[in-house]
C-alpha cells in the first residue's frame, strides 16, 4: 500500500506529493490573507457576493441552527448564515490562522461575537464531534483540499442526521466558446491583478489553476453521493463559472 510520501496529487498545474499539498496551500492563503477581501471583489467584479446570497437563498437558514463553516476565512459565509437566522450559531474552521485573524477583524465579527467562533482546523481531520452541525458549508475551499472525498466524509461525520451540506465553488463553463473566453481572462488578467493589488503574482496564478482540476459538476456531485449524502443536487451560477452543491445527510 502505497504512502502519504509516495501518492501525489496536484497543486495547481503542479504535481506534488499529497503530504506537501496542505502546507502549499496554507502558504498560498497566508500571504493573500490581507487583501483576500478586496481582491475577491476585483477578480468577480463583486459577483461573488451575489452567489454567496445565492447560497444562502437555497439554504434558507432557520432560527437556532448550528452552522460549520469550513475554509471559512474572513467569515462571509458565516456572517450572512447568522443575519439570516436568530438565535443561530457558527463556527468558521480555516486552516489558515491569518485568514482567521482578518475575519475577526471586520465589525460583523464584532456584532456578532456572542453566536461565532474561530476556529483552526483541517478539512479532511475536523475536530468536532460526530453529529454536531445542522449545516454544514464551504466556499471556494474544497478544490484547495488534498483528498476532496475524505473532506466529504469529514463533513458526513460532524453532522447530525437531517443535517445538510452545501458547497459553493468554481466550476466548468458547459460551453467550449464562453469556456474559452474565460480561460483567457482568468490566465491572462488575474494573476496581474494579483501581483499589483496583492503583490504576489505566483498566489493568484495557483488559485487560477486550481480552478481548472477541480472536477465537473456531474463528477463532483458524484463524489458528495459516494460520502453518504442523498437529494444530492446542483445549480450554475453565472453560466457554470461557479456552481451550489446541495446534499442531506438522511
Amino acid at each position: 500500500m502505497s504512502t502519504d510520501q509516495t501518492r501525489t496529487t496536484h497543486f495547481g498545474f503542479k504535481t506534488v506529493d499529497e503530504g506537501e499539498k496542505a502546507g502549499l496551500v496554507h502558504g498560498v492563503f497566508s500571504r493573500v490573507a490581507s487583501k483576500y477581501d478586496i481582491m475577491n471583489d476585483l477578480m468577480s467584479l463583486g459577483i461573488h457576493r451575489v452567489w454567496k446570497d445565492a447560497m444562502m437563498d437555497w439554504l434558507a437558514p432557520r432560527p437556532g441552527q448550528k452552522l460549520l463553516d469550513v475554509a471559512g476565512g474572513t467569515g462571509d459565509v458565516a456572517f450572512r448564515f447568522l443575519k439570516r437566522a436568530p438565535g443561530a450559531s457558527a463556527t468558521v474552521c480555516d486552516m489558515t490562522e491569518s485568514m482567521l485573524i482578518e475575519g475577526q477583524k471586520r465589525a460583523e465579527a464584532e456584532d456578532m461575537a456572542d453566536r461565532l467562533k474561530w476556529v483552526v482546523g483541517d478539512a479532511m481531520a475536523l475536530p468536532f464531534e460526530d453529529n454536531t452541525f445542522d449545516v454544514y458549508t464551504i466556499s471556494f475551499g474544497i478544490r484547495n483540499v488534498t483528498r476532496i472525498p475524505d473532506a466529504l466524509r469529514e463533513a458526513y461525520r460532524v453532522l447530525r442526521p437531517g443535517g445538510r451540506l452545501m458547497v459553493l465553488e468554481f466550476s466548468q463553463i458547459p460551453n467550449d466558446m464562453l469556456q474559452s473566453l474565460y480561460d483567457a481572462y482568468s490566465f491572462n488578467v488575474i494573476p496581474v491583478m494579483g501581483q499589483i493589488v496583492a503583490d504576489d503574482r505566483d498566489s493568484y496564478q495557483y488559485l487560477v489553476e486550481s480552478i481548472r482540476k477541480f472536477p465537473t459538476q456531474e463528477i463532483f456531485a458524484s463524489m458528495i453521493r459516494e460520502a453518504g449524502f442523498e437529494r444530492v443536487k446542483y445549480r450554475n451560477l453565472s453560466m457554470g463559472i461557479a456552481a451550489l452543491h446541495s446534499g442531506w445527510k438522511i
